[in-house]
């Protein structure tokens, strides 16, 4: 089945908007300037190693160390939701978050990177929505911006939008260079309705 492409707006680590995961190049200018105003803005960056995110096992180790999430956390995908979007921000002046995970090209051979991003896109939504299971704003959870990048070396980007959007709530764009991803359907209250996908015009 082909990825279920969209086309999206210009993908922001500062606002509570989708796109929710960024694929794009380790060199990408567009990556140091949001991170230096998410930074200015009180946000917080953290930084995972692609090499330590191969299996889900060493995968959730990672995130709970590097996010410090509560010892209840329980090492699965429901578990990771759960604690992403209910993240403390342990004393910072927001709790806006971005997740860059560098070298993360070996992640497109992963057999779970479909759950993984859909994982993501869900943990994202609810942080950025934080909506009640009636679409209305939950009313003890202030949303709070949360994004997450995936940075590359040498794969192309282009090469994680069949398995990103093996999820059939995942839809996934890729313009200027970059592959974003996010959730669209009627479960998810404010996502993304599917349109259709443009694609680059080719460089002349």
């Amino acid at each position: 089945m082909p990825a279920k492409i969209m086309d999206m707006s210009t993908p922001t680590l500062t606002e509570r908007r989708s796109p929710w995961v960024i694929v794009t190049r380790a060199d990408d200018p567009w990556v140091s300037a949001e991170v230096s105003k998410l930074q200015k803005q009180g946000g917080s960056v953290v930084r995972l190693n692609g090499r330590e995110l191969l299996e889900p096992v060493s995968l959730f180790a990672a995130f709970a160390r590097e996010l410090s999430f509560p010892g209840y956390f329980g090492h699965n995908w429901d578990a990771l939701v759960d604690c992403l979007h209910d993240w403390h921000g342990h004393g910072r002046d927001t709790k806006d978050l971005a997740v860059l995970i560098d070298g993360a090209d070996e992640l497109v051979w992963a057999d779970f990177l479909g759950v993984f991003i859909s994982v993501l896109c869900q943990a994202a939504w609810k942080a950025n929505l934080q909506l009640d299971a009636d679409g209305h704003p939950h009313e003890h959870w202030p949303p709070f911006a949360l994004h997450f990048v995936f940075l590359l070396r040498e794969t192309a980007p282009a090469a994680f939008a069949e398995p990103a959007a093996s999820d059939t709530d995942v839809g996934v764009a890729l313009t200027d260079g970059r592959l974003t991803a996010t959730l669209t359907g009627m479960d998810w209250p404010g996502a993304d309705p599917p349109t259709p996908f443009r694609r680059e015009p080719p460089l002349l």
